[in-house]
């Protein structure tokens, strides 16, 4: 009988600690993903490359960007020094960490403004996926997907 109880509280243990650490590896991802989206909200990307590993991959509607550095430099940045404004809302995001390994998936729409006011704001629905991956310790963006389009009107 002490045998069957101690075995039993070991395997608890176990699965305790599990969860535990899958509970604390979501928390770090879900820091890195909430990290760019604040970035981007804030039009402030200078932190950013520290979420991306340097061998990462972008992909943006139906794009191939190369990867973090290359995106940021080409694309995302150029694009900021026309912005006045870019907000998420309605941000919704799902997690599922396998091992070292994260998908993520987000749904929100967002809205942006343009320093030239003669510029229609823009807002799109958007929905994103992400593999995350943590090497040693640490979560980084390995693979980043994101599409937008536009609102449609109700039936």
């Amino acid at each position: 009988m002490f045998r069957s109880t101690f075995a039993g509280l070991a395997v608890a243990a176990l699965l305790a600690t599990a969860s535990q650490a899958q509970t604390a590896d979501e928390q770090q991802v879900r820091a890195v993903v909430t990290a760019y989206k604040t970035a981007i909200e804030r039009m402030d990307v200078s932190q950013t490359p520290a979420l991306f590993w340097s061998d990462s991959e972008i992909f943006e509607n139906g794009g191939v960007e190369g990867s973090f550095a290359y995106y940021l430099e080409h694309h995302l940045g150029p694009e900021f020094d026309d912005l006045a404004g870019f907000d998420f809302r309605d941000h919704e995001m799902k997690i599922e960490v396998d091992g070292d390994t994260a998908f993520v998936s987000e749904t929100y729409t967002y809205h942006i403004t343009f320093k030239d006011s003669a510029r229609a704001p823009i807002e799109r629905r958007g929905a994103a996926t992400s593999v995350l991956r943590k090497r040693g310790d640490e979560w980084r963006f390995d693979i980043y997907h994101s599409s937008a389009r536009p609102f449609r009107p109700a039936a």
